[in-house]
């Protein structure tokens, strides 16, 4: 019985020990990372959106990450024979290398998306008359929500893009209906004329797409497999 004893005691010190140098380990190793992030030998990214939109900022910070917002002053007028595919994947990545000077370090993120029919590209109306006439001529159609997205790495140069399509089929509209739903939510900055995040939901038959946020303007589901690639892992 004395034998068992001491041989327990024995054993708890052992583990006790083993645990206390786990301690150890992990804090030497937790004070190794604080003095080389001090140091500047390993710094995280600053991330930054590349786009002064209310709505992929909102989207963004759903991840939970902290990023920093920049206006990327792009030029975003088409090229002569460019279908609208080619000029939302150009004009994502032209947005993320627009701030690359400000934040030489940083992972930059550019995105832009266009709405089209049949190769006619549908831009932000801007005033009540252009909505309206925006909304009788998409009333029975399907516009492609088209939306580019670049990540790119200022540091390393390297800068990944992807195209996300959304295939939005809009209801048969009558005049009445149009007119009370821009009095009630005049989505007069949205390409297409309408809210698919609010009202303008009731204007829709349907919405086909791998990522329901690529519509409103930020494809996440694409943005996370990116990131990861480049170390950021949001989980």
């Amino acid at each position: 019985m004395i034998l068992f004893k001491l041989n327990l005691l024995r054993l708890n010190r052992e583990m006790i020990l083993f645990l206390a140098a786990q301690v150890k380990t992990k804090c030497c190793l937790n004070f190794v990372l604080q003095r080389l992030v001090a140091k500047k030998v390993f710094k995280m990214q600053t991330l930054i959106l590349a786009s002064t939109s209310p709505y992929r900022r909102e989207l963004l910070s759903r991840l939970g990450l902290d990023f920093e917002q920049a206006n990327p002053l792009t030029d975003e007028s088409p090229l002569p024979g460019e279908s609208p595919e080619a000029l939302s994947l150009r004009l994502a990545e032209a947005k993320a290398r627009a701030v690359a000077n400000q934040f030489p370090e940083a992972l930059i993120i550019g995105s832009d998306q266009v709405a089209t029919v049949d190769g006619k590209i549908y831009g932000k109306p801007g005033d009540h008359a252009n909505a309206t006439a925006q909304l009788r001529e998409l009333s029975g159609k399907t516009v492609n929500f088209y939306t580019g997205l670049c990540l790119f790495n200022a540091r390393t140069g390297q800068a990944e893009v992807r195209g996300v399509p959304t295939l939005v089929t809009f209801r048969q509209l009558n005049d009445a209906e149009i007119e009370h739903y821009l009095s009630r939510e005049p989505a007069y900055n949205c390409a297409g004329s309408a809210k698919s995040e609010g009202l303008g939901i009731a204007l829709l038959e349907s919405i086909r797409g791998d990522d329901p946020n690529a519509l409103i303007g930020l494809p996440l589901i694409a943005l996370c497999s990116m990131l990861r690639k480049q170390g950021v892992n949001v989980l």
